[in-house]
C-alpha cells in the first residue's frame, strides 16, 4: 500500500461536480505534483485531504489509516500538514513563535500544568523552544529567529510557513503553490529547499503553476482538468502529452 492512497474521491457543490472520481497515490519519500489550469480542482483536493471538506465518495488512506471523517486536527496529528496558496502566518509574532504554534498540537502537559507553570510545563516548553530553534536552523532561518514574521522577505515567509507545518510532526507535507508570487531566483531557491526537505526524509505533495519548478522537482505528476484526471506520468511524459497541452492552452483535445 502507498504512503498516501486516494481512491476515486468526488465532491459536489450544489449541482457542480468539483472533483470527479479522482485517484492517485504518493509513495514515501517522493515528490508528487498535481497540476492543471486554474479552476481544475487542485486546492479542493488539498481541502479534502486536510479534512476541511469531506468527499462525497471515495476513500483516503494515509500511512495505513483511513482518513474518512477525520477532523483537520486528527489528520495533522497523524503526520500530514499543509501550507496555503496565500501565506497564513501570524505576522505580529516572532519567527520562533510561529514555529512554536506548530509544536503545540503535540503538547503533553495538562491544562493545570500550563495554568500553574509547573515543572512539567517548563520542561516541555524548553524542549519545544530548542526544537523550534533547531528546525529554524535546518531551514536556514536561524538568523531570523527573533524577527517578526512580517519583516521577512517573501521567500523566507514561505520557508517559515513550511517550517511551522513541519513543527506539527508532519512527515507528509502538502504544499499549495509555494512558488506563487516568486521571481525566477526565488523559485529556484525554493526548488532547492524542497529538494533538501526530500533528502531529509519528508514526503511532499505539491500543487504548483510554475512548470519549471514542477518539472525539475517531481518524481510523478497528476493532471486535473475540470475535476477529472486527464493524465499522469513522469515529467517528460507529461510534457509530451497532447491532452495536457490542450488543457493548458484551452484548445480542446488535440488529435
Amino acid at each position: 500500500m502507498a504512503y498516501l492512497e486516494v481512491n476515486k474521491i468526488s465532491i459536489r457543490f450544489g449541482g457542480l461536480t468539483a472533483i470527479d472520481k479522482f485517484d492517485f497515490k504518493v509513495e514515501k519519500g517522493q515528490i508528487v505534483s498535481i497540476i492543471g489550469p486554474n479552476g481544475a480542482g487542485k486546492t479542493t483536493v488539498f481541502n479534502i485531504l486536510s479534512g476541511i471538506y469531506r468527499a462525497a465518495e471515495g476513500e483516503i488512506t494515509f500511512d495505513g489509516r483511513n482518513l474518512k471523517d477525520k477532523s483537520p486536527q486528527e489528520i495533522v496529528s497523524l503526520g500530514m500538514a499543509r501550507t496555503f496558496q496565500n501565506i497564513r502566518l501570524f505576522y505580529d509574532m516572532r519567527v520562533i513563535e510561529n514555529v512554536l504554534i506548530g509544536t503545540h498540537i503535540r503538547t503533553g502537559y495538562r491544562f493545570l500544568d500550563g495554568l500553574f507553570r509547573t515543572k512539567r510545563f517548563h520542561l516541555e516548553e524548553g524542549e519545544k523552544i530548542r526544537y523550534a530553534a533547531d528546525l529554524l536552523k535546518t531551514v536556514g532561518l536561524e538568523k531570523r529567529i527573533h524577527d517578526y514574521a512580517d519583516n521577512l522577505p517573501y521567500g523566507e515567509q514561505r520557508k517559515l510557513e513550511i517550517a511551522r507545518a513541519i513543527a506539527t510532526g508532519a512527515r507528509l507535507l502538502l504544499l499549495d503553490e509555494p512558488a506563487a508570487g516568486m521571481n525566477p531566483q526565488e523559485s529556484e531557491e525554493l526548488r532547492q529547499f524542497i529538494l533538501q526537505l526530500k533528502n531529509q526524509g519528508y514526503t511532499i505533495l505539491l500543487i504548483e503553476h510554475d512548470m519549471n519548478v514542477v518539472m525539475n522537482l517531481s518524481d510523478y505528476i497528476y493532471v486535473l482538468d475540470y475535476g477529472k484526471k486527464i493524465a499522469e506520468g513522469k515529467p517528460q511524459e507529461i510534457l509530451e502529452n497532447q491532452q495536457v497541452v490542450a488543457a493548458y492552452l484551452g484548445e480542446g483535445e488535440v488529435e
